[in-house]
């Protein structure tokens, strides 16, 4: 698919099939995020990956209860090893690389038909505990994978006159 055509269609999927993502769409996926830019290429991030199912149904309790968490073949939780950085800019250097990352997850799926979703309603110390993820390290978004059950129509947006100034900001 078009790079310009897999950011136009990608949706935030909330209803999957039961079908496994393969092997190496999942491997392409996470291979993604590790080429991820990152502050000074630090990387300072780590991937869990979650198949199991009684795993992903505890998962979604601590989501919320939302039932597609636990419907996904696939939840990636997105961990920042190291949460103390902070940019030159002011703001915390794995909040903007995880960002980074995860979306460049989102689109390699969307490229390859598959179906995320970018979770932040979830209560950390539950899935620091499920996951046996150190208190230490921060939890910042899990992401459901998997193939579409259904495929959600497009939510509105801004025009660019909205959102965009050149040169100074003229809003």
């Amino acid at each position: 698919m078009d790079f310009f055509e897999t950011v136009r269609t990608r949706r935030s999927v909330r209803s999957f099939k039961p079908d496994p993502v393969d092997e190496d769409s999942l491997g392409r996926i996470l291979d993604a995020a590790r080429l991820a830019p990152s502050a000074n290429n630090r990387q300072e991030w780590r991937f869990v990956v979650v198949r199991d199912p009684l795993t992903r149904q505890m998962l979604s309790i601590a989501a919320e209860g939302q039932a597609f968490v636990a419907e996904a073949p696939v939840v990636i939780a997105a961990c920042a090893v190291e949460s103390d950085h902070i940019m030159h800019c002011g703001h915390p250097a794995y909040a903007v690389d995880l960002a980074i990352a995860i979306e460049h997850m989102a689109l390699a799926a969307a490229s390859l038909g598959l179906g995320t979703c970018w979770i932040g309603a979830f209560n950390q110390p539950k899935v620091r505990e499920i996951l046996g993820i150190p208190d230490s390290v921060a939890v910042v978004e899990l992401m459901a994978l998997g193939h579409p059950a259904a495929v959600p129509g497009p939510r509105p947006r801004k025009s660019l006159q909205e959102i965009v100034a050149y040169e100074k900001w003229t809003f």
